[in-house]
């Protein structure tokens, strides 16, 4: 039996993993951006631009939430087709 599911839809948690993945990878520009002056012996940025590297864990765990919320929908859903 094929799933009922289009392609085009998104079901829970899609939206946190695609936010996740953005502040994620803002966050690894940001860090990138950061490092760079300690490898070019450059004059290093002030200390709270260093926070903005924090936007990787910070994304990294939008995304986990996105994933739980998808798993538990899937449990749901599992548990109501089983009876």
């Amino acid at each position: 039996m094929r799933d009922k599911t289009q392609t085009n839809s998104t079901g829970p948690g899609d939206r946190l993993i695609r936010a996740g993945a953005v502040v994620f990878f803002l966050g690894a520009l940001a860090t990138m951006v950061t490092m760079a002056p300690l490898f070019f012996g450059a004059k290093p940025f002030p200390t709270y631009m260093f926070g903005l590297s924090m936007l990787m864990a910070v994304g990294f765990l939008v995304a986990a939430a996105g994933v739980l919320r998808s798993v538990a929908a899937g449990r749901r859903q599992a548990r109501g087709s089983a009876r």
